[in-house]
């Protein structure tokens, strides 16, 4: 009876470790690194959840620079040749990029507020070296005078230069 507890001890044991750590002794590292081309895709935007094919595709060079502690735990920056350079994390197999937008959403009365930019991409399922995700804009509510923020959506794809 020992020797099966025993037995049975390893097994839930080994299984443990197993979940617990699934790429333990994988050379696993999602670092990004090297020139791509960022496209945020306008013919297929949306705002406010209608879509709204009147926003401009975006095209743009990033060179981007990360390091990994671990699988899980990847920061860098990203510096893009329309003049910007911001932060990019990993977070649940995700890269997410965060900035602000000056004088993003225009106003009637010839003023402008700040948009907020998130970038979301993960490596796409069926094409390699390619990242795919959302480009979202958001103006802050109560903006222009209009109690109800302005969300604009676009896909996004990353492919090395």
């Amino acid at each position: 009876m020992t020797a099966k507890r025993s037995a049975a001890g390893a097994a839930v044991a080994a299984l443990i470790a197993a979940c617990a750590s699934p790429l333990a002794g994988a050379d696993v590292d999602p670092a990004l690194n090297g020139e791509f081309i960022a496209t945020s895709d306008g013919r297929w935007a949306k705002k406010n959840e209608i879509f709204y094919d009147n926003e401009a595709t975006v095209v743009s060079t990033w060179t981007i620079t990360s390091s990994c502690t671990h699988a899980y735990d990847c920061h860098g920056t990203v510096t893009s040749d329309q003049g910007w350079i911001s932060d990019i994390t990993y977070v649940s197999n995700m890269w997410i990029v965060v900035r602000t937008l000056e004088d993003w959403e225009p106003c009637p009365d010839g003023t402008a507020a700040p948009g907020k930019q998130v970038i979301k991409f993960y490596e796409s399922e069926y094409e390699p070296e390619k990242y795919e995700g959302w480009d979202t804009a958001t103006g802050p509510s109560g903006a222009c005078g209009i109690n109800k923020a302005l969300f604009i959506e676009m896909p996004f794809t990353l492919v090395p230069k």
